[in-house]
């Protein structure tokens, strides 16, 4: 059986070992693979693992051998699951391995918009503290997150952890989309939800029926004191609205670890914003995350080899 994984540095770049997998079968790896060399490096493969490299209906088709596509992700909208099915391909994914430290990136978003640590302390650096008449200053606002709202728009796993850290930093919680676990939580429509909250951070799945759903209409909502933060995915959001909301400072600022294409281009309206902070895509890399990703995969692959298949979509 040939094993071909598409891109697997940025899951494991080092630290971890793709040593298990080569028990499996013939492993064909590669660091990355771009759209024009994929349908080469996977004709004869009898299971692709991917990242992040799309795998089409047109690269489905020229795999005559294709029996199973494992995402090494939750987010599978890389993979053309309709043609897959319709060539009796499996696709496995890993639904649960980024909740702690997904859930961590988004509280600290949140408070880098309250506290500006890494403001204050880039001010510091520069001399600012050095040369100041006074013992201690704020480059801007300083904010208590005790009794604010924060807003999230699905209370999955994820949402669920983050809802629990900020309860304990004091925050209310309300949501739209999922089931409160452990956390009190109020349900609210989606209009409420942007309209009441102080922090609203997404954390549902793309589909096609909520892709750019935070457009200019519910960022209008918003109090101009609020914060949008975005661990999920950048199609979440028009982000030409959002770039026309912060200029306008329609509302306070955004924190963001996704945009809509990744890496993005130089001239991404969002990128030179002083109001909007955005980490390239972290949130998911701690090491503990990857090899729960890298350990789940192996066993998608094991367990379909065996007639079990596990952690099916589509």
């Amino acid at each position: 059986m040939k094993i071909v994984i598409t891109d697997g540095f940025t899951l494991n770049p080092g630290d971890l070992s793709w040593k298990p997998f080569y028990s499996l079968g013939d492993v064909d790896y590669h660091d990355r693979t771009s759209p024009a060399e994929t349908v080469i490096m996977v004709r004869d493969a009898d299971v692709i693992v991917t990242n992040k490299t799309p795998i089409t209906a047109d690269v489905i088709q020229e795999c005559k051998n294709l029996k199973l596509i494992a995402v090494t992700a939750t987010g599978y909208n890389v993979i053309d699951v309709d043609a897959a099915k319709k060539h009796r391909v499996l696709v496995c994914n890993v639904p649960e391995y980024g909740t702690f430290s997904v859930a961590q990136h988004a509280i600290s978003l949140i408070v880098e918009l309250s506290n500006r640590v890494g403001t204050n302390s880039q001010s510091v650096r520069g001399g600012d503290w050095s040369s100041s008449t006074d013992w201690c200053y704020s480059r801007s606002p300083i904010i208590e997150l005790k009794d604010k709202t924060l807003g999230i728009v699905g209370l999955g796993r994820i949402g669920n952890q983050t809802a629990r850290v900020a309860s304990a930093l004091g925050m209310k919680i309300a949501y739209q989309r999922g089931k409160p676990d452990g956390v009190e939580a109020r349900e609210v429509t989606l209009d409420e939800l942007f309209r009441e909250s102080d922090f609203v951070s997404l954390h549902c799945p793309l589909r096609a029926d909520n892709e750019k759903f935070v457009n200019s209409g519910l960022l209008s909502l918003m109090k101009s004191t609020a914060f949008l933060i975005n661990t999920s995915r950048g199609q979440l959001i028009d982000e030409v609205a959002l770039a026309g909301a912060l200029q306008k400072n329609q509302i306070a600022g955004a924190a963001l670890d996704v945009l809509s294409k990744e890496p993005p281009p130089s001239d991404h309206p969002l990128l030179l914003l002083a109001n909007c902070i955005i980490t390239p895509h972290t949130a998911w890399l701690s090491r503990e995350a990857r090899a729960r990703i890298l350990q789940t995969t192996y066993e998608n692959i094991r367990m379909a080899m065996a007639g079990q298949a596990q952690n099916l979509v589509g």
